[in-house]
């Protein structure tokens, strides 16, 4: 496994998240599953600007937690595209949390492979590779 995420340069803001005490877990800190669920919406909202249609999770390549989160934090989840293919996008997907005392901490990153989709989940093109490029 690679030690590090390829560099965020500049990641935009998809969504931001105050954890409420019904997000924790059996020791009192934000529940990872929460937290992967408001991943794959940001993931879902980067993907977006790829095009207004359907988009599904196919993968979720890698996600590493890296600190907890705690009941009042605010989560920022920025996010970037990474790959861009026929019918598919790879997003980075960074989570900041501002504890409560003001400061910012990197708690979590993940990346993932959206799929563009048409009515009946059968993927489709959203746009036309470059030359050259199998994707």
């Amino acid at each position: 496994m690679p030690a590090d995420f390829p560099p965020v340069d500049a990641p935009q803001l998809a969504l931001r998240v105050l954890m409420m005490p019904r997000d924790t877990n059996h020791q009192g800190t934000i529940f990872g599953g929460i937290i992967l669920a408001h991943i794959d919406q940001a993931g879902y909202i980067e993907a977006r600007r790829h095009g207004l249609h359907r988009w599904v999770t196919a993968s979720v390549d890698r996600v590493d937690f890296k600190a907890p989160v705690e009941v009042g934090e605010v989560v920022e989840f920025r996010c970037r595209t990474i790959r861009l293919g026929r019918s598919s996008v790879t997003v980075q997907v960074v989570v900041d949390a501002q504890r409560l005392d003001g400061t910012w901490v990197r708690v979590t990153e993940a990346q993932l492979a959206l799929v563009s989709v048409d009515a009946t989940g059968h993927s489709i093109p959203f746009r036309e590779p470059p030359a050259g490029d199998p994707a």
